[in-house]
């Protein structure tokens, strides 16, 4: 089977292409490139790739593919809230439209990269702090959570005999890719202990996060394309490891560079921040699909280290690791180049 993966040059698709083609699938890559190729480079003489918007993704993207995974859009809060409009048009339009495409083509599996973040109930509303399954009751706030919860309404209402859309809400990930992120909440501790010596939980700490490694994240994209029509038809699946408060999570990666022989103090910041806060269960993937994340914070901490130092990831500064900084950084450019044309 071919799998179209959009947004597949990203942080989470660069690792899932690899998943993929060690399973012996063959992969097309559908993605704008807005953080250059590296994160595929090993692997682009085994791909097919297409450079493009998702938003204009034409039908013949789809010829001769078996399924989709869509990665594609706009993946974090501070990008979302930057550009509301491109948010709304990247993670719940174009999410209709390359589904729409794929019922007109006969690609019956579809699959949405969706968030916990759902589920967010901020630290200040204590009452709704429990632990909640894919049928708890949601009203998503913020930019990003909100239109990936629509996007989700828009793939269940198409769900027929011809078109198999799943969703798979995945916790905050961390771990090593390729395309490699600093502003996710492990990978940032990783961060600063290898550049400061030191980690900052905010807010103390309290608030509490679902938590899966990325290599755990393919392996359920994998689980959940390859599985019975009746068994993830229209249907939500949580993804997480575990539940932390970040307070923990901090003490969890000190240890890890402990096991390496390097020293991390953890200095907390008791200030209040608008933080989010929930849990998940992941029962359901489990229970339904026989799936369970396995990779630990620990392990993947250690594992994190010992890459970031081979792949020569130690420009901390650079832009390029933090979603938001990049896009930015882009736009400037852009800005700049508007007036003065092509430099050479």
């Amino acid at each position: 089977m071919k799998v179209l993966l959009i947004g597949g040059a990203g942080y989470v698709g660069s690792v899932l292409t690899e998943e993929l083609l060690e399973r012996g699938y063959s992969v097309k890559i559908f993605d704008r490139f807005f953080f250059g190729g590296s994160g595929i480079e090993r692997l682009k003489d085994r791909v097919e790739i297409v450079r493009g918007d998702m938003r204009e993704l034409g039908p013949g993207v789809l010829d001769d593919i078996g399924g989709v995974i869509n990665l594609g859009g706009l993946s974090n809060d501070p990008t979302a809230e930057y550009n509301p409009k491109a948010n709304l048009e990247m993670n719940t339009q174009a999410t209709r439209h390359t589904a729409e495409l794929c019922r007109k083509a006969g690609v019956s599996r579809y699959i949405l990269a969706s968030s916990c973040s759902i589920y967010d109930v901020g630290v200040t509303e204590e009452e709704r702090d429990v632990i909640l399954d894919e049928t708890a009751k949601v009203a998503p706030r913020a930019a990003y959570s909100a239109s990936k919860y629509e996007a989700e309404k828009i793939l269940l209402a198409m769900r027929g005999k011809d078109f198999c859309p799943v969703i798979l809400r995945k916790g905050t990930v961390y771990g090593f890719s390729p395309r490699m992120r600093y502003d996710l909440v492990v990978n940032t501790f990783v961060r600063d202990a290898l550049d400061r010596g030191y980690i900052t939980p905010y807010y103390g700490g309290e608030m509490w996060r679902p938590l899966v490694d990325i290599r755990d994240v393919a392996k359920a994209y994998i689980v959940c394309l390859e599985a019975e029509e009746s068994k993830v038809g229209g249907e939500i699946f949580n993804l997480v490891y575990r539940n932390f408060r970040i307070s923990e999570l901090a003490l969890r990666v000190r240890d890890a560079f402990l096991k390496i022989n390097k020293t991390v103090d953890v200095r907390p910041d008791y200030r209040y921040k608008g933080v989010r806060s929930y849990r998940v269960s992941g029962e359901k993937i489990k229970a339904r699909l026989g799936f369970v994340p396995a990779i630990s914070v620990e392990d993947s901490v250690v594992d994190m280290v010992e890459k970031v130092a081979a792949y020569g990831f130690r420009n901390f500064d650079d832009p390029i690791y933090y979603n938001i900084n990049w896009l930015q950084t882009l736009e400037k450019a852009d800005e700049i180049i508007k007036i003065t044309g092509r430099i050479f």
